[in-house]
């Protein structure tokens, strides 16, 4: 997963603010409360967004330093939004073998975007993944809830395709 910033513009709405505003206003007095303001956060809004993390620390009052080192922290956040088709290749051991790594360096260059990226139109987001189960059908990859396996390279384009 990465956690580099979001080359996309931040596109949150004046609800979603007040929604957050009443969730930090609801939990700010419990202790260690800001994991549950972040879950809630990126409940709200699919990520955590500089942003937000600034509306976080802001009504906290406490520093943005200290917002993002929990976000970066933490493998359950992500400061990039997912696109609108979450593609999940498998870079475990049984599908690198049989070629998982060439599957994700062409979706990277197709789609433009690295690891934990999504695209500028907001319909793909990429990540690898560690075994998903599913060693029998390596290389594999799923695309939402969908699983690609026994991929080649070239199946890339045709599958890609099924959801432009």
């Amino acid at each position: 997963m990465s956690n580099k910033i979001s080359k996309l513009p931040f596109k949150g709405t004046a609800n979603q603010e007040r929604e957050l505003h009443e969730v930090i206003a609801r939990m700010r007095n419990q202790q260690g409360a800001l994991m549950p303001i972040l879950q809630a956060a990126q409940g709200i809004y699919g990520y955590l967004p500089i942003e937000v993390q600034r509306i976080i620390a802001e009504d906290l009052d406490v520093p943005l330093e200290e917002v993002y080192g929990v976000a970066t922290f933490y493998s359950q956040f992500t400061l990039n939004p997912k696109g609108e088709n979450k593609i999940s290749v498998c870079l475990g051991t049984a599908c690198y073998v049989k070629g998982s790594g060439e599957i994700f360096a062409r979706l990277q260059e197709k789609l433009g975007i690295g690891n934990g990226e999504c695209t500028a139109d907001g319909k793909f987001s990429l990540e690898a993944c560690r075994c998903i189960g599913a060693c029998g059908l390596a290389p594999v990859m799923t695309i939402n809830d969908e699983v690609y396996g026994r991929l080649v390279p070239d199946d890339v384009d045709e599958i890609l395709a099924k959801y432009q």
